[in-house]
């Protein structure tokens, strides 16, 4: 019995230290570069973009959707965009990562934000997993 439990054990052992990686460890999702101060009636810039760890990829078979609203007097300038919608930033193996830059408006002074949904598939050469994140980047109207 113990020496079955054993073998046991040893046959199911590589399996388990080839296991996948936590989806959410291949990839950092950044609001970095936004606009967080605005005048009103003047410009200013949602950025979001997804940059992949080494052997990790964005499909670009699967969707990439990335759904924006504003609040407090703030207002993007499109509310729903796709990977048509994402500039290309291309990494020394090949892979691309998306990046989004999306105009606001300010109409109104005030504590306002853009809050954003996205959804993307991120990828190994063993995996592909949906992932789904949310998103607000607090604006200063003044």
């Amino acid at each position: 019995m113990r020496s079955s439990l054993l073998s046991l054990l040893v046959l199911l052992a590589p399996s388990a230290w080839a296991a996948d990686p936590d989806p959410s460890s291949l990839y950092v999702v950044s609001t970095e570069g936004s606009s967080t101060v605005l005048k009103p009636g003047k410009p200013g810039t949602f950025v979001l973009s997804i940059r992949t760890t080494a052997g990790a990829h964005i499909s670009e078979d699967a969707p990439l959707k990335l759904t924006l609203s504003g609040s407090g007097g703030v207002e993007p300038a499109k509310a729903s965009l796709g990977r048509s919608d994402a500039k290309t930033v291309r990494k020394p193996d090949g892979a691309a990562d998306p990046r989004f830059e999306v105009p606001l408006t300010a109409v109104s002074k005030g504590q306002g934000a853009v809050e954003a949904k996205l959804t993307f598939f991120v990828c190994t050469e063993t995996l592909c997993s949906r992932q789904q994140k949310t998103l607000r980047v607090p604006v200063t109207v003044d």
